[in-house]
C-alpha cells in the first residue's frame, strides 16, 4: 500500500487532497506516465518495465511540479523516482549547442556520500544517455581539475556532495542562480554527519522560485523541521511504514564475546559458504584490522573507510562487484546508497550507535525482491543499542546460538594481563617457593637480587661511574719537562701555504 498525503502543517492548494492512497497495479508501466521514448528505451536497456510503489507514487507527483518528501525502504527504487520526472522535465531546455551558456545548472542532487553519489550519477547517466542533457559528479577526495573543466563546459544535472560543491562555489566554478529542481537524497544521513550549516548555505544560492525533493529510507522529527524550512506544500509519500526492513530481509541475532568476534565472522563466511557478503564496523581501524585478519584465514577481503583515497575506496567497490573480492569491511560510510546486484547477506560486526542506520545497513540485501540475510554479532555491552535498532523497527530480532563454533584463542581481558604481568615481575625478586637453599646461597640469592635485579641486563663499562676530571688548562699543561720533549721533538715539515715558510 502506497500512502500520499499532504504537509497538515502547510496549507493544501485548490483541488489538492490532504490524504490519499493508491495500491500499485501490477500492470502499470513505465510506459503510462508519458516518459519520453528517449527514457523508455534507456530503460528498456536496463530491463525495466514496471515501476516500483515509491516509483508509482512520485513519479506523477513531481512530473507535476509538486514538492516530495519520498520515504521507502532501502532498495526499492527511490533513485528512478526522481531522477526519471527530473530528466523528463528538463528535455524541454535540451539542446546540441557547443555553447556553455546554453547548459547552465537547472537540477541539483545532494547526496551524503561519495559512493552515494557515484551511484545516483551512474543511473542518471543510463537513464539519459539518449538524450543531450548533461550530468556530472562532484565529490571530494579527488583533483578539481577535470570537475572544473566539465563544469566550465556547461552542465544540466548536477550530482554531488555539499563540501566539495561548496568548494566549486568558493572558487566560482559553478553558478547555482538557474536551478529549477532541487534533491536531498538520504537527507536523514547529511543531518547525521553535519552537514546541515552546508546545506543551508546550498539553499540560500538557489533560486526561490524551484521545486524541491526529499527522498530517503527514514524520516526524522528533525528531517520534517528542515523540510518545513524549505519545501512549499509537500507531498508526503510512504511506501509501507517508515523506517521498516524488508520483509525478503531475514534478521539474525548471534550472540558473542567481544574478543572472539572476528573468529565468529570467518567462522560464519566459512559455514554459509558465502562468496559475497558485506561487513559493517563502527570504526575505521576495527574495519582495517578485521579485514587484515580475514586475509590472514585465507578469505579475500578489503576494507573502505574514510581514510582511504577516493581511488582505493572505488576500486574495491568494482573489484567486490566483480567477485574478485569476496568480502567487504566497510564503516557507515558505505552503508547509503550502495546498489550491489543479489547480494546475500551482510554482517554487522557492530551494532550501529543509530539505530537508523541498522536499517540502512542490512537494506544492502533483499533488494528488488530479493531474498536476503542480515546477521548482527552482539555482545554484552550492545544491549542499550539493541533496544534502540528493535524500537525503531518495531520487532524482536531472532536471537540464534552460533552452533559449532569454538574460539581458537582466548584472549585474556586487560585486567588479567596486568596482573600477571605483575606477578611475574614480583618472581622475579622472590626465591622459587619449595626450593632448598642452604645459608650460603641464601646469602648469594640476596645479593643476587639487591645488586642485579635482571640477569639479562647488559654489561656497563665502568668508565661511566668514574668521577668527573676536568680537562687540564693550556697553562698548566705547559712544564718544563714538555718543552724540553718539544725542543728535542723533530720539526714538522709544513707546506708554505699552511705558514710552514722556510727560516
Amino acid at each position: 500500500m502506497t500512502e500520499i498525503k499532504s504537509d497538515l502543517n502547510s496549507s493544501t492548494t485548490p483541488n489538492q487532497p490532504n490524504f490519499a492512497s493508491a495500491e500499485v497495479a501490477d500492470d502499470v508501466r513505465f510506459a503510462d506516465f508519458g516518459l519520453s521514448p528517449e527514457i523508455l528505451r534507456a530503460l528498456s536497456d536496463q530491463g525495466y518495465v514496471h515501476p516500483t510503489p515509491i516509483q508509482a507514487a512520485a513519479i506523477p507527483m513531481v512530473l507535476e511540479g509538486r514538492d516530495v518528501m519520498g520515504a521507502a525502504q532501502t532498495g526499492t527504487g527511490k533513485t528512478a523516482g526522481f531522477s526519471l520526472p527530473i530528466i523528463q522535465l528538463l528535455l524541454a531546455h535540451a539542446n546540441a549547442s557547443a555553447s556553455p551558456a546554453r547548459h547552465p545548472v537547472r537540477a541539483l542532487i545532494l547526496t551524503p556520500t561519495r559512493e552515494l553519489a557515484d551511484q545516483v550519477a551512474d543511473n542518471v547517466k543510463a537513464y539519459s544517455k539518449y538524450t543531450p542533457l548533461r550530468s556530472i559528479v562532484v565529490f571530494g577526495g579527488v583533483d578539481m581539475a577535470p570537475q572544473t573543466t566539465a563544469l566550465r563546459g556547461g552542465i544540466e544535472i548536477v550530482i554531488a556532495t555539499p563540501g566539495r560543491l561548496l568548494d566549486h562555489v568558493q572558487q566560482k566554478t559553478i553558478n547555482l542562480s538557474q536551478v529549477q529542481m532541487l534533491v536531498m537524497d538520504e537527507a536523514d544521513r547529511m543531518l547525521d554527519m553535519g552537514f546541515l550549516p552546508d546545506l543551508q548555505r546550498i539553499i540560500n544560492l538557489l533560486p526561490k522560485d524551484r521545486q524541491s525533493l526529499m527522498f530517503s529510507a527514514t524520516f526524522s522529527t528533525e528531517i520534517k523541521k528542515l523540510a518545513n524550512t524549505f519545501l512549499r506544500n509537500p507531498l508526503t509519500i510512504e511506501v509501507a511504514r517508515s523506517n521498516a526492513t524488508s520483509e525478503n530481509v531475514t534478521q539474525i541475532l548471534y550472540a558473542v564475546e567481544e574478543q572472539n568476534k572476528r573468529e565468529a565472522v570467518s567462522f560464519i563466511i566459512r559455514e554459509r559458504h558465502l562468496k559475497q557478503v558485506i561487513v559493517f564496523s563502527n570504526t575505521k581501524i576495527g574495519a582495517s584490522r578485521l579485514a587484515v585478519h580475514l586475509v590472514k584465514t585465507g578469505v579475500k577481503a578489503a576494507a573502505i573507510h574514510g581514510d582511504k583515497t577516493q581511488s582505493e575506496r572505488m576500486a574495491a567497490l568494482e573489484a567486490f562487484k566483480r567477485g574478485e573480492i569476496e568480502v567487504l569491511v566497510a564503516t557507515d560510510v558505505a552503508a547509503r546508497g550502495l546498489d550491489i546486484a543479489e547480494l546475500p547477506c551482510v554482517i554487522n560486526f557492530d551494532l550501529p550507535y543509530n539505530a537508523e542506520d541498522y536499517v540502512h545497513r542490512i537494506g544492502r540485501t533483499g533488494r528488488a525482491g530479493a531474498k536476503g540475510d542480515a546477521i548482527s554479532l552482539c555482545t554484552d555491552k550492545d544491549d542499550r543499542l539493541l533496544a534502540d535498532i528493535e524500537k525503531l523497527i518495531k520487532q524482536k530480532i531472532v536471537r540464534l546460538n552460533l552452533a559449532g563454533f569454538v574460539a581458537t584463542k582466548e584472549v585474556e581481558p586487560p585486567s588479567a594481563r596486568e596482573a600477571r604481568h605483575e606477578s611475574r615481575n614480583d618472581s622475579r625478586h622472590e626465591p622459587r617457593s619449595g626450593a632448598k637453599h642452604s645459608a650460603g646461597s641464601d646469602v648469594k640469592s640476596d645479593r643476587r637480587t639487591t645488586t642485579r635485579p635482571y640477569s639479562s641486563a647488559p654489561k656497563v663499562d665502568p668508565w661511566f661511574f668514574q668521577p668527573y676530571q676536568p680537562t687540564p688548562s693550556k697553562h698548566a699543561a705547559e712544564k718544563p719537562a714538555s718543552e724540553a720533549n718539544k725542543s728535542s721533538a723533530k720539526p714538522i715539515k709544513r707546506a708554505a701555504l699552511l705558514g710552514g715558510l722556510p727560516k
